[in-house]
């Protein structure tokens, strides 16, 4: 960002927070002047920074809408009332002494149930560690606790994070807050209701193959998968750890930069990432898949980005980084131990799933091809974007199905075709909405950039939303 844009959303938010405090009171409780329901992280902080809103009065109302909303919508396992209160008296104690440690000091947000929390169940949504309990938060949960985000509970998910519906859980199946009827993608399912429902205004997900992505395109928030290895996946229940990432799920661009700058292990600040007059010149891949309506959803969102001055022109994606192999000894290696000793546990359909990506790779046959992919992720970065600044796609290839569709079609009856290539070339993908199908449900744009430049994917992503208002719709729900 440059000091002259920087000043200028300075100036702009601040003035918010001005305004606003003429009418908000200094409220230690649910009861607010103003709705923030669904407000940005990078508004609220503001307002909480300048003790114009109190972190325990966001909190209460998080946890309100979760005790009306969860029932129906199913997005949460656990709750955690108690100890979010707490911490965010700890939090308003700490703003009012002056120790405001940043943008996410007092927000509530929620972690996806294969995110280990020390002290609260962490499941993948399954039968098998229906149980489980850690002893230790995972890395990113530390990180967020240190920037002082509030924990309000762990997402329900897709069994495992094997599957692209959210449909197949220990606890039952996550409902789309725009029409019950639908899915909510997966696997970060919960994650996505819970962000779009305003139960919380962050989820952490996790991401193999797109469920950092399908899930937001669903329910009409954005979500973002950082380069493979930039965000910590200690602490996390694996699919894969060669594809599998950690990312955040929010309402905005600015609101990922946000949390991706207190999440990433290089310790690099994203809040920067903004430009003011900067274009793009955007690759359309050949090869990706889409209806003839989110053709012309994505074609309408491409021409917002022309209208202000960027680009297009036609790339062609390489094959897979790798064959199945990696994917394939990774599930096998963490599953194998637990099918021998909990079987019966797994949902059947989870289990024929694993079953059948187990080949008994040899290890020396697994190491050759990890060499392989790592060495390919290296050099396809600068093959992929040597005539354009990032990639641009839908998210998903079709409107959101109805759950009864989605039942007959399996657990991936959201295919992955459009995203999962970005997790083999380990890229920085993100899925912002864009629109709308003729169900009502919402529609996903997807835009990649090269390896290591989260900036580009926030700047583009950033301009879209300035542009356009789809990111601040949300579902009316009673």
């Amino acid at each position: 960002m440059t000091n002259m844009n920087n000043s200028r959303r300075y100036f702009l938010r601040t003035s918010a927070v001005l305004a606003a405090g003429f009418t908000l009171p200094r409220c230690g409780s649910g009861n607010f002047a103003i709705d923030h329901s669904f407000s940005n992280i990078a508004v609220l902080s503001e307002l909480i920074k300048a003790k114009k809103v109190s972190p325990v009065a966001i909190t209460k109302a998080c946890l309100e809408r979760i005790e009306r909303f969860n029932p129906t919508l199913n997005a949460f396992i656990t709750v955690t009332a108690e100890s979010a209160l707490a911490e965010a008296a700890i939090a308003d104690k700490e703003i009012k002494e002056g120790k405001w440690r940043g943008p996410l000091h007092g927000i509530p947000v929620s972690y996806k149930d294969n995110i280990d929390t020390a002290g609260i169940k962490t499941t993948a949504a399954s039968a098998v560690f229906k149980d489980r309990i850690p002893v230790e938060d995972a890395d990113v949960v530390k990180k967020l606790k240190a920037a002082g985000a509030i924990c309000v509970g762990k997402t329900n998910m897709h069994e495992f994070a094997l599957g692209t519906t959210s449909l197949i859980s220990f606890y039952g199946p996550v409902y789309n807050p725009w029409n019950t009827d639908y899915i909510a993608g997966g696997s970060s399912g919960g994650s996505a209701v819970a962000v779009a429902a305003g139960m919380c205004y962050a989820s952490i997900a996790t991401d193999t193959g797109g469920s950092s992505r399908l899930p937001p395109a669903c329910c009409g928030i954005t979500g973002f998968k950082a380069s493979h290895g930039l965000v910590s996946m200690m602490g996390v229940i694996p699919v894969s750890a060669s594809y599998d990432h950690v990312c955040p799920i929010c309402r905005s661009a600015e609101d990922a930069a946000i949390l991706l700058s207190a999440m990433n292990e290089q310790g690099k600040d994203y809040r920067n990432s903004f430009t003011a007059n900067k274009t793009f010149t955007i690759g359309i891949p050949k090869e990706y898949k889409a209806s003839a309506e989110a053709e012309d959803i994505f074609r309408k969102a491409i021409a917002v980005f022309i209208s202000i001055g960027c680009r297009t022109t036609v790339v062609e994606l390489p094959a897979e980084v790798t064959g199945p192999a990696v994917f394939q000894y990774e599930l096998e290696s963490y599953h194998q131990p637990l099918v021998k000793k909990f079987k019966e546990k797994y949902n059947p359909v989870t289990l024929a799933d694993i079953q059948n990506e187990m080949k008994g790779i040899t290890a020396e046959a697994y190491a050759a091809e990890k060499i392989k992919m790592e060495n390919e992720r290296k050099i396809i970065s600068g093959i992929l974007f040597n005539g354009c600044d990032v990639l641009m796609l839908p998210v998903t290839s079709i409107a959101t199905p109805t759950i009864a569709a989605a039942m007959k079609d399996g657990p991936f009856a959201l295919e992955g075709i459009n995203t999962e290539p970005f997790n083999g070339f380990g890229l920085p993908a993100m899925s912002i909405p864009c629109g709308f199908g003729k169900n009502g449900m919402p529609l996903g744009l997807q835009i990649v950039g090269p390896r290591w430049r989260e900036d580009l994917v926030l700047d583009a992503a950033d301009k879209y939303q300035q542009a356009t208002n789809w990111h601040l719709k949300h579902p009316s729900i009673s």
